[in-house]
């Protein structure tokens, strides 16, 4: 499968209810290297999981609309806006944030993210700045 392939089964997965899917797109040796509004944090496998963990007992459903896809070579570039169905409110779909990602592709698994986040509000989200792609 392509690393862009990849990328987006990942996006188009149901993480929020299946944390086999970690092993099935994470690499063991992966590092997420990400700049939030909250400040840095970088992630081992064990991060990861234990991150993909907290969401499960969170949010009943993750959406990633994206609004860019690139690739060359072993990586992918993306840009997309998260969205959630908490397990509190599941007919509510909230914007959580905007994210900006560099993945590296490694075995046919991601490997290194370089991302960034950024709390979704009104003004992006009526902006059609994030509008979704045609794949």
């Amino acid at each position: 499968m392509s690393p862009k392939k990849l990328i987006q089964s990942f996006y188009e997965s149901d993480l929020a209810n299946d944390l086999g899917l970690i092993e099935k797109f994470y690499h063991q040796d992966c590092k997420v290297y990400w700049n939030s509004s909250m400040g840095f944090r970088e992630r081992d496998f064990s991060g990861v999981y234990n991150f993909f963990k907290g969401v499960t007992e969170s949010y009943d459903s993750l959406r990633f609309q994206l609004s860019h896809l690139l690739s060359e070579g072993n990586q992918v570039t993306t840009r997309y806006t998260l969205y959630a169905r908490t397990i509190e409110s599941t007919e509510e779909e909230i914007p959580l944030a905007h994210y900006m990602c560099i993945i590296e592709i490694k075995d046919n698994k991601i490997y290194r993210v370089y991302e960034m986040s950024q709390p979704a509000d009104n003004d992006t989200l009526n902006s059609n700045a994030f509008n979704k792609i045609n794949s």
